[in-house]
């Protein structure tokens, strides 16, 4: 099956420039050591726009490091985060999702280790006034709980996400603008939960926006999960393709250029 990459550059504006290069980065949490990664935007600006990525539930994939790139061919530092850290990476979904359900659960950790990545973004030359979260599945929802955390971004963009949040959970005021990009037959997300984290969006006074995409399920963007529908995770290019239009459009209204 294709690398994402080939669709990634495929949609993207013509370069003549050199390659962006992923650049390791070791940084810590008290003594878990962690390993990210750094792209530096391909064109500098005097802005100096960033954008943290948090990756899917297996935690940095090669999705996350395409996307990466190519978003710093569109002028943007990035970075992306790791999550679990050295020696607790999952080796197959039954370990990702114990992992992941960890830090949904253990929601001020999960925003702890995002802190520490959005920090190491800062490092690497991004503006911290300038700065969107975006993230994939499990990294969707931890772009949601840095909305909820009220951390400093001046919007989140979530793609085919986790929406909720335990009931007992007061709602806070959301100050960040929110994006949620969402596929219409997504069977890991309840209609109750959808309109409860729709109502919270209301009830916290946030400047949301939930696109839905035809025809596709969880994962959408991820040609890796091949396109069997049946499955509940599957790659749909049409909404790929939208979806990634639709973060364009908010990285221009939400970053300074």
């Amino acid at each position: 099956m294709k690398s994402i990459k080939f669709f990634i550059l495929g949609i993207l504006i013509c370069s003549t420039g050199a390659f962006a290069q992923l650049k390791a980065v070791t940084y810590k949490d008290d003594a878990q050591v962690l390993h990210g990664f750094a792209v530096q935007a391909e064109k500098k600006s005097t802005n100096k726009p960033g954008i943290l990525i948090l990756p899917a539930w297996k935690g940095i994939d090669q999705a996350s490091k395409d996307y990466a790139v190519a978003l710093s061919k569109l002028g943007y530092n990035t970075f992306i985060a790791d999550i679990y850290g050295e020696g607790n990476y999952p080796k197959d979904n039954a370990e990702a999702a114990k992992s992941s359900g960890y830090y949904k659960t253990n929601y001020e950790k999960y925003q702890h280790r995002i802190q520490l990545a959005l920090d190491q973004l800062i490092k690497s030359g991004a503006n911290a006034d300038n700065i969107v979260a975006i993230g994939y599945c499990f990294g969707g929802t931890g772009v949601l709980e840095a909305a909820r955390g009220q951390m400093k971004f001046q919007g989140v963009v979530s793609f085919h996400g986790g929406l909720g949040k335990d009931v007992s959970r007061p709602t806070e005021p959301i100050t960040t603008k929110v994006l949620v990009c969402h596929g219409a037959d997504d069977p890991y997300e309840s209609q109750e939960e959808i309109l409860a984290f729709q109502q919270e969006m209301r009830d916290a006074k946030a400047d949301w926006q939930m696109i839905y995409y035809a025809n596709a399920v969880h994962g959408f963007t991820n040609p890796e999960y091949g396109d069997d529908n049946s499955k509940g995770a599957a790659y749909n290019e049409k909404a790929s393709k939208r979806s990634f239009e639709h973060l364009k459009l908010f990285l221009s209204e939400v970053l300074k250029k």
